[in-house]
């Protein structure tokens, strides 16, 4: 099988196109160019995609002896991920970058490109496994499932649950079955440079975590109050698209509360720039709605039990899903959960497959 694999600079996407080959597969790496400033190097952990990252993979295509290329996609990671990423504050949603790029960049940008240029499927250093099982319809013999990976740590299923069945089909994710610290030492062993390479974390296009100075930069100063879920007035903000559901650190409350309890941001309004802050017990909800659903397979229908996860390393919560025709879902969580936002994105997991994902719309409380 002729195989493109995506290789980051990083010690994951390094093992992975070395286990692509190993088994068998044609293998190509390419290196995706997403930084619009491609000279800036590497400044922190947190980075990724410079000419530092791109020149690391290199060394290991050329370690490996396989055809390396790197391939220009700043305009389309900016279109679709960067830009997204500041309409969605901007409209007072919490989106999860990862996830769009995935869907967007890697699994049809990336795989598109790949397939038109006579390639089979994308490999990737992601933590999670396409397992194999007979295929209950019967067409194909067997269909392709996503779930989590061995090392519950590393687990990446989360910002995969976009994929649908025909990407799956044209997916390898050579990682999943292995933990991070064996990865290093199988990395050390083939003598590759990156072995001991930091990972990137966070939000890769903001190198330093400043998420609010970034947003604040490209959207502008807007001053505006800071209120009780009564209306009294207690601070200011540069702008309610720089908070989100349950943020506790930065809020610089001019009036202390009475009980001397902690306050977190409940909800934020763009249109009339507020940001609403209230006690522990307000965050709580049980009910989640969604829409731009995903499936990783076939759609559930009616009612079925799920686990629901709204963070990439988060909890997994026993829940109800309701699917109401192809753009409408709503989860019933057993137990309220804090820290719920709208623009962020709910997996559905039955065991450890990914049923597939959905981005929040809103939530709230059952009677």
């Amino acid at each position: 099988m002729r195989v493109v694999a995506a290789m980051s600079g990083g010690v994951d996407s390094a093992v992975a196109a070395a286990r692509m080959l190993d088994a068998g597969h044609e293998v190509v790496g390419v290196h995706l160019a997403l930084a619009q400033s491609a000279a800036t190097l590497r400044e922190s952990a947190r980075g990724c995609c410079t000419i530092e990252d791109a020149g690391d993979a290199r060394r290991v295509a050329d370690r490996l002896g396989i055809p390396f290329y790197v391939w220009d996609m700043a305009e389309r990671f900016k279109a679709d991920v960067v830009d997204d990423f500041a309409a969605e504050y901007a409209a007072g949603r919490t989106p999860n970058p990862c996830l769009r790029c995935n869907e967007k960049i890697k699994f049809s940008a990336l795989l598109d490109k790949a397939l038109a240029l006579g390639f089979d499927a994308v490999a990737t250093g992601h933590y999670a496994q396409v397992v194999e099982v007979p295929d209950p319809a019967g067409r194909q013999g067997v269909r392709r499932e996503l779930h989590r990976a061995v090392d519950m740590a590393k687990d990446q299923s989360y910002v995969l649950g976009v994929l649908t069945d025909g990407q799956l089909a044209r997916a390898f994710f050579p990682l999943g079955d292995t933990t991070k610290p064996q990865i290093r030492l199988e990395a050390r062993e083939r003598g590759f440079a990156v072995a001991k390479k930091p990972d990137s974390h966070d939000i890769c296009f903001i190198a330093d975590g400043d998420t609010r100075g970034w947003l604040g930069a490209r959207l502008g100063q807007r001053p505006g109050p800071i209120v009780d879920h009564e209306g009294q007035v207690l601070g200011e903000h540069g702008g309610a698209h720089g908070y989100t559901v349950g943020q506790r650190r930065g809020l610089g409350l001019k009036v202390p509360p009475a009980d001397g309890s902690k306050r977190y941001v409940v909800a934020t309004d763009t249109r009339s720039n507020t940001v609403v802050v209230g006690p522990e017990e307000l965050l709580g909800v049980d009910v989640i709605e969604g829409d731009h659903l995903r499936w990783c397979g076939p759609a559930p229908t009616g009612e079925v039990r799920v686990g629901a996860q709204i963070r990439a390393h988060g909890q997994e919560h026993p829940a109800t899903a309701r699917v109401d025709g192809e753009h409408r879902l709503t989860v019933h969580l057993d137990e309220r959960i804090r820290g719920v936002a709208p623009g962020q994105s709910v997996v559905l997991y039955d065991g450890t497959r990914v049923v597939g994902s959905s981005t929040i719309s809103g939530s709230g409380r059952r009677a």
